[in-house]
């Protein structure tokens, strides 16, 4: 069995024993990853994905106030035009967003308008399922589209593994085989591990048995780990709550550390990042819940920035939102949208074009159920990570074309 098959043999097994970790363990499991690769490899670029878990109202975030028609179809949830930010004469920010302003400025923030695929799904479990797999909506795949690509151009033997997840035990776009690391409790994990590996193991599966051994060691000595003397750490101040502590383990998980024996923990590092910020599905009372989440993304968002120039990372690390889908235009009966088709993301990084891409929200064109058409697949974006990131074959992993999107300098 190779490695990365490993996440997927320890989740059928000890699946019940998995939980969200505790801000506590988050900090003694953030010292398992090391410092970018020095190679020059494929995976040299990081990337980290926020996933807006819900479904996030992409015209309430990035609004078309030029537009008559967002006042009419958002009569009492609209954001007043004396409270936007003006992007240009037509866009402005949610105010919730102003953290992003000076990302902005500086033209490392590109926002993608339209984002979708063609016959898009209301549900969320399929369609988060169509964006995890980069399936079309009639076709169901049960590998990840970042496993697919780590199947095809392994991330290198000396990485601590393909990817970490953070905030959520569900593996998105590493289902299916690749050798995520999924931060639960880290006793939990130790005991899970010895669920599965009884003693005839090493006999029946040798090189199952050693990626045990390997894992649990990880676990073991995150567990001993403990700041020491000239120990590297980020002076970063991160936002408080679940997503916050997050976004400072994924930070952390980015520095140096050792274990007690003096040998770095976990090679050199990942190529991917997962996070997960919930609370997107606003069916109803939208305004006040979407600020406050608006505003947490806004903040962390900020905090990897500061984060990552302290870690001479920020100019390889590409940050791209996602989520199963955006809502409607028209706000519902119960100050709230319902599930809808578009939405924007946003992409950052030191070496990304920024300002506005994509296709902008055409409210006079809505189709028969009263959703946006779709201006950009979202399978673009992905084919942007895939080619100009990483130099990866995107349409042996896509299962198609897709041409990247212009919004990197490299």
């Amino acid at each position: 069995m190779q490695r990365r098959r490993f996440l997927s043999s320890m989740t059928a097994a000890a699946g019940a024993a998995l939980c969200l970790p505790t801000q506590a363990a988050f900090a003694e499991a953030a010292s398992m990853l090391g410092p970018a690769p020095a190679h020059p490899v494929s995976y040299r670029n990081l990337l980290i994905l926020v996933e807006l878990k819900g479904g996030n109202d992409g015209l309430n975030t990035v609004i078309p106030y030029a537009d008559p028609n967002y006042r009419v179809l958002r009569k009492r949830i609209g954001i007043d035009r004396e409270h936007m930010i003006a992007l240009d004469e037509r866009t402005a920010l949610h105010p919730a967003l102003e953290p992003l302003l000076p990302l902005w400025h500086e033209g490392h923030l590109a926002i993608v308008q339209g984002v979708s695929y063609a016959q898009p799904n209301l549900s969320h479990f399929r369609s988060i399922e169509i964006w995890n797999t980069a399936s079309r909506s009639d076709e169901y795949l049960s590998d990840g589209w970042l496993t697919r690509a780590f199947a095809r151009t392994p991330v290198p033997a000396g990485f601590a593994a393909d990817a970490l997840v953070i905030g959520s035990a569900e593996m998105g776009p590493f289902m299916g085989g690749a050798r995520a690391v999924a931060l639960v409790n880290p006793a939990q994990f130790a005991q899970a591990s010895r669920l599965v590996k009884p003693a005839a193991l090493s006999e029946r599966n040798p090189e199952l048995a050693h990626i045990l051994d390997v894992e649990n060691d990880i676990v073991h000595a995150a567990l001993r780990l403990k700041p020491r003397p000239g120990e590297f750490a980020l002076k970063t101040v991160f936002p408080g709550g679940a997503f916050g502590a997050g976004v400072k383990t994924a930070m952390q998980a980015l520095a140096s550390a050792d274990t007690p024996r003096g040998q770095p923990i976990a090679g050199q590092g990942v190529a991917a990042i997962r996070l997960t910020l919930n609370g997107f599905d606003t069916h109803q009372n939208q305004p006040g819940q979407h600020a406050a989440l608006l505003g947490q993304w806004a903040q962390a968002m900020m905090a990897m920035r500061s984060a990552l120039i302290e870690l001479g990372r920020w100019d390889d690390t590409l940050i791209m939102t996602y989520a199963e889908f955006g809502r409607r235009p028209r706000e519902n009966e119960s100050n709230g949208t319902d599930h809808g088709t578009v939405a924007p993301h946003f992409v950052a990084g030191g070496r990304v074009r920024g300002g506005l891409h994509g296709v902008a929200p055409a409210l006079a064109r809505l189709d028969g159920n009263g959703n946006l058409p779709v201006g950009v697949d979202f399978r673009e974006l992905y084919a942007t990570v895939l080619g100009p990131w990483w130099g990866l074959d995107a349409a042996s992993v896509l299962r198609g074309r897709f041409q990247p999107l212009p919004i990197l300098r490299v």
